[in-house]
C-alpha cells in the first residue's frame, strides 16, 4: 500500500469516527461557547473600543490546555483498551503511518472547530476596520499551537490505556509549556536567576512563540518551534508504541 494512501485511509477513518459519536459535537459546542464567553465577556470585546481579536487569541493557550487533551486522549488509549491496537499495527501499514494518520485526522478536527469561530472575525469587521492580515496570522499560530498540544496528547495517550491518566499527563506537560513563558512566572524567575537562564526557559514556552503570531508576524523560528514540538512528540509516540 502506498504510504500516503495508507495515511489518508487511516486519517479518513479516524475523522469519520469523531463525527459518528456525540463527543465531537459536545466538543464543538463547548469550544465555541467558551471562546465566545472569553472573547466577548471576559475579554471585554465591546468595551475595548477597537476592532481587534487580541482577547480571542490571548485566551487560546488556556482554552486549548483543557480541550485539546480532551480531544486527543482517546487516540491510542482507546485502541489499547479495546484491544484493537495490535490489529491496527498488524495491518499493511507502518507504525509511523498510523501515528501520522491519526494525528492529522485529529488536527483536521481541531481546524474545523477553529474555522467555526468565523463569526468573531465577521463581528470585528462589521464593527470596525481590523487588520485581517494580523487576524490570519493569529489563526495560523492558533492552528500550530493546537497541533503542538495535540501531539503531546498523542504521546501521553500511547503511554497508558487509561484516558483520564493520559488527559492529566498531557495537561501537566502543556501547562509547563505555558508557564515557562508566562509573564508572572518569568518576573518571579528574574528575581533569583540571571536573565540568560530566564530567556532560555522562556524559549521553551508556547506563549513566547505564539505572541508573534498574535501581532501578525509569522516568524520561521516560531514555526520551527511548533513543528519541533510536534515532531518530537510524534517520534516519542512511535518509540512508546514499538516498546509496547
Amino acid at each position: 500500500m502506498n504510504a500516503w494512501h495508507a495515511i489518508r485511509t487511516i486519517a479518513k477513518r479516524e475523522l469519520v469516527s469523531y463525527f459518528t459519536s456525540p463527543v465531537a459535537y459536545v466538543f464543538l459546542v463547548i469550544f465555541l461557547l467558551l471562546t465566545g464567553f472569553l472573547t466577548f465577556t471576559a475579554g471585554a470585546f465591546f468595551e475595548r473600543g477597537e476592532a481587534s481579536l487580541g482577547a480571542f487569541f490571548g485566551w487560546q493557550p488556556w482554552v486549548y490546555l483543557v480541550l485539546v487533551p480532551a480531544a486527543g486522549m482517546r487516540l491510542w488509549s482507546e485502541e489499547r483498551r479495546s484491544g484493537t491496537l495490535e490489529l491496527l499495527l498488524t495491518m499493511p501499514v507502518t507504525a509511523w503511518q498510523a501515528i501520522l494518520g491519526k494525528f492529522l485526522a485529529s488536527w483536521a478536527f481541531l481546524a474545523i472547530a477553529l474555522a467555526f469561530t468565523f463569526p468573531v472575525v465577521i463581528t470585528a469587521n462589521v464593527l470596525g476596520d481590523p487588520d485581517n492580515g494580523m487576524i490570519l496570522a493569529g489563526y495560523v499560530g492558533s492552528l500550530f499551537l493546537a497541533g503542538a498540544y495535540l501531539a503531546i496528547s498523542c504521546m501521553t495517550s500511547a503511554m497508558t490505556r487509561n484516558q483520564v491518566v493520559a488527559f492529566i499527563l498531557s495537561v501537566v506537560i502543556c501547562l509547563f509549556l505555558i508557564l515557562a513563558g508566562f509573564s508572572p512566572v518569568t518576573d518571579l524567575l528574574v528575581r533569583w536567576a540571571n536573565p540568560a537562564f530566564v530567556d532560555t526557559v522562556a524559549a521553551f514556552s508556547v506563549v513566547t512563540h505564539f505572541d508573534g503570531f498574535q501581532k501578525g508576524v509569522v516568524d520561521t523560528r516560531d514555526l520551527f518551534f511548533f513543528l519541533s514540538v510536534i515532531g518530537f512528540a510524534l517520534f516519542a509516540t512511535g518509540v512508546v508504541l514499538r516498546n509496547r
